[in-house]
């Protein structure tokens, strides 16, 4: 199976376990920033919290540094 095959295959929404996996955070850490709105984009399924995996390398992205002291 090729790396295409393996991103073919895998959901582009991810709950919120999964997304907290994705992000390398425990979904606790997840829940509290979609609360407080630091945390990445989300949409909501009726009753479902979902993330897209896009908004999740997006928001990874955003936070990219060179050095500590970067603002």
């Amino acid at each position: 199976m090729s790396l295409n095959d393996t991103e073919h295959n895998s959901p582009r929404y991810l709950s919120t376990k999964q997304a907290a996996m994705y992000v390398g955070l425990s979904p606790c850490t997840l829940n509290r920033m979609r609360v407080t709105g630091e945390g990445p984009r989300y949409a909501k399924a009726g009753r479902r919290v979902v993330y897209d995996r896009a908004d999740l390398d997006a928001w990874i992205d955003e936070r990219k540094r060179s050095f500590t002291g970067e603002a």
